[in-house]
């Protein structure tokens, strides 16, 4: 079955409106009837789905994209073990494929991870260092001469070019394919001084 196919259940649609909304306006500039306004449900029904109300939003919306992040990382990575420059390659797509598809995600996380109680921002926090730490490995294998540090500096700038998609002008020419091309073209050569566009 085409995963593209599958309906989001009601809850994942609000979590999505959630998460464009604290994006757009900060957590909190952001109110449950605010949310359930834009669901079209009233705001105490929102407790229906999120007994933990916007703190619990905030925390699904980041938590399973820090898991599903890891998840494909280490799955690249083990793809292309033998082969570090393709296990790059991999990496840098699934990034960029992510950072196209969500940029309010990544404004998120970069802006309102610290409203998270302890637990789950530890949790993602955890998650996050994981999935650096897979790039680490590879470039490392990639670039012997690094250090672990070293590599972690790379991982985080090529992060930092990726990740700017909640910040590009919506005016930008070119469609998708050439914004992808962009970042990707500039994460590689980041990241590895032998790579050419």
């Amino acid at each position: 079955m085409n995963p593209n196919l599958v309906r989001r259940s009601r809850r994942e649609e609000i979590l999505d409106l959630a998460v464009e909304l604290f994006a757009a306006r900060g957590y909190h500039g952001v109110s449950m009837d605010d949310i359930g306004a834009r669901a079209h449900i009233t705001g105490p029904a929102l407790y229906h789905h999120f007994k933990g109300g916007k703190e619990a939003m905030l925390a699904e919306a980041l938590t399973p994209v820090s898991q599903r992040l890891l998840d494909g990382g280490r799955e690249h990575v083990a793809r292309h073990r033998d082969d570090p420059r393709a296990a790059v390659r991999a990496l840098v797509a699934f990034h960029v494929d992510f950072a196209l598809t969500s940029p309010a995600v990544i404004a998120v996380q970069l802006h309102e991870l610290d409203r998270l109680p302890d637990e789950p921002r530890r949790e993602i926090r955890r998650l996050q260092r994981a999935y650096v730490e897979e790039w680490v490995g590879v470039l490392r294998r990639l670039r012997p001469e690094l250090t672990a540090e070293s590599a972690r500096v790379l991982a985080h700038a090529a992060f930092g070019l990726m990740n700017s998609t909640p910040f590009l002008n919506r005016e930008i020419p070119g469609e998708r394919d050439q914004v992808a091309a962009l970042l990707t073209d500039a994460a590689l050569a980041a990241l590895d001084p032998r790579h050419r566009g």
